[in-house]
């Protein structure tokens, strides 16, 4: 694992998204260019829609919102066409002042879980964002090649813990050895890579759900307290669409420190689409009204 770091980091990922979060508040908008939003729109399931749908997202978000999400998948249907899309909106979406986590689910091992550190965090590559999701159910520790990357270059790696997904909980709400729930296992793998780091905000954040359908069926949730101690960004997806509201988040992250819970919110948002005002005055009240609850 990585040398443990003592000072903290010039531009490191959690201090960059602890200040973006106070300028503007805390809502991160999933750019999510899918085939039934991009009819909606009025725009082709092509390229040039892709194109078009995400110079909109940054123009209407940038000033609005401190963080963007693209999700990789819906850029990666259209081929190297579509992930030219991707770097374009990147680079597009640095240059307008907006934070980038790459939603794009990575993990393996050795020196494949190498190459995807290279292509999302590293330095100089037309993929790295300022963080990228990852799995860690190849084991926590094969990510080593990602965590070491994201630290050396100031960027985030945020671990899926508990998704927004009923479908998970099969898996992350499984007892493991001595009880303890999966993704309670992987919370603490995270907590204790953020301590090693010594940072305020550790480069290691975690994917925990807003959902209630995200959590153990047998209704046993980590106190709030829990959550507190991870040490990193926790991005909550599940917020709209997917059910969960701002009070749910109000509740399920109380005792954070602020700026370190991130929701996000994707065709809640991007349904008020496609005129640039449409979409800035629905991203503003969403982030308004989780403002009100982490306060």
């Amino acid at each position: 694992m990585a040398t443990v770091v003592t000072d903290p980091v010039p531009g490191a990922f959690g201090a960059r998204m602890v200040a973006a979060v106070a300028r503007t508040g805390p809502l991160c908008v999933g750019i999510d260019p899918s085939p039934q939003l991009l009819a909606d729109w009025g725009l082709p399931d092509s390229a040039e829609g892709l194109a078009t749908f995400a110079g909109r997202c940054v123009e209407a978000l940038a000033g609005v919102v401190p963080v963007v999400k693209p999700q990789v998948a819906f850029f990666e249907r259209h081929g190297a066409a579509g992930i030219a899309v991707l770097e374009r909106l990147l680079a597009d979406a640095a240059d307008a002042g907006l934070l980038v986590i790459a939603d794009a689910k990575r993990g393996d091992v050795g020196s494949t879980s190498a190459a995807y550190a290279d292509a999302w965090l590293g330095e100089g590559s037309p993929l790295a964002a300022d963080a990228v999701t990852a799995h860690p159910y190849l084991g926590l520790g094969a990510l080593a090649p990602m965590v070491e990357m994201a630290r050396r270059n100031g960027r985030g790696l945020l671990v899926v813990a508990r998704s927004s997904n009923p479908e998970g909980q099969s898996v992350q709400a499984a007892a493991a050895a001595g009880g303890r729930a999966v993704g309670d296992l992987v919370l603490e793998g995270v907590a204790a890579l953020n301590r090693e780091e010594g940072l305020a905000v550790g480069a290691v954040g975690a994917v925990v759900g807003a959902t209630l359908a995200g959590r153990p069926a047998d209704g046993a949730e980590p106190a709030p307290t829990a959550f507190s101690q991870v040490g990193g960004v926790l991005l909550a997806p599940g917020l709209g669409a997917q059910g969960a509201t701002p009070a749910d988040v109000g509740a399920l992250f109380a005792g954070c420190a602020p700026g370190t819970v991130l929701p996000s919110a994707s065709r809640s948002v991007l349904g008020a689409g496609p005129a640039v005002d449409a979409l800035r005055r629905a991203a503003a009240l969403v982030r308004d009204e989780l403002s009100a609850v982490l306060a």
